[in-house]
């Protein structure tokens, strides 16, 4: 069933448990936001090509597709909706392989549907314009970002981000050579204290390295503190 987009946009639900879903659906409408939601995967995915929504959640165990194939194949077509999964495991491993796929947050249930809420707001928030309110571009080494255009280069060469990973690496941008904590970052960023657990941090660090390629370097580790862009 799809409700008209209100003034914050559609988001895209795609749960298999017909009261998580209708919990999630009556949230998410008293926020403002419009809502779609389908049960199974494979009519996730087709719901998330042709609706176009603000963001995506996605139950991991799906029946037909799971919800981390639905990003994988969103993501490998260049679909950058920011995505939000919805976990019955408290394992690292899969929040791990959810955010290495490209993923920008998760939720583990049972969860307080006002802080998914919460969460969708934040992610929608990092993608609407620059972080801190600041536009100018940034250039450290080899490495460029213009968070207004939202845009990076490295060497030149365009690189996609996630809404996370762009704003991870813009933050750290703004004040090239300042370390910050895996805390601060998780504050800044994801807009949520180290309740999360900071491995958050590391996996959208080491995410971000990889899609720089040979400018990785511009993310430096500082040990037991933290990390910092430093040309």
């Amino acid at each position: 069933m799809t409700v008209d987009a209100q003034q914050r946009g559609l988001v895209l639900v795609v749960e298999d448990e017909p009261a998580i879903a209708d919990l999630v659906r009556l949230y998410l409408t008293r926020d403002g936001f419009g809502v779609h939601v389908e049960r199974d995967g494979s009519a996730g995915l087709d719901a998330a090509r042709r609706l176009r929504p603000v963001a995506c959640v996605l139950d991991i165990a799906l029946p037909g597709l799971a919800g981390t194939e639905i990003c994988r194949r969103l993501r490998e077509a260049g679909d950058w909706t920011p995505i939000i999964f919805l976990t019955a495991r408290d394992d690292e491993v899969d929040r791990i392989v959810g955010l290495e796929i490209g993923a920008d947050d998760y939720v583990t249930k049972p969860f307080s549907p006002r802080e998914l809420v919460a969460r969708i707001r934040a992610v929608l928030r990092r993608t609407a314009g620059a972080p801190d309110g600041a536009d100018r571009a940034r250039v450290v080494g080899p490495v460029a970002l213009d968070p207004a255009r939202r845009t990076v280069t490295a060497a030149g060469v365009p690189v996609r981000l996630t809404s996370t990973e762009f704003d991870l690496l813009a933050h750290l941008m703004a004040r090239p050579g300042r370390v910050f904590t895996r805390e601060e970052l998780l504050a800044a960023v994801w807009g949520y204290p180290a309740h999360a657990g900071t491995r958050t941090v590391d996996v959208h660090v080491a995410q971000v390295r990889a899609k720089l390629g040979p400018a990785a370097d511009v993310i430096r580790t500082h040990r037991g503190v933290g990390y910092a862009a430093d040309g």
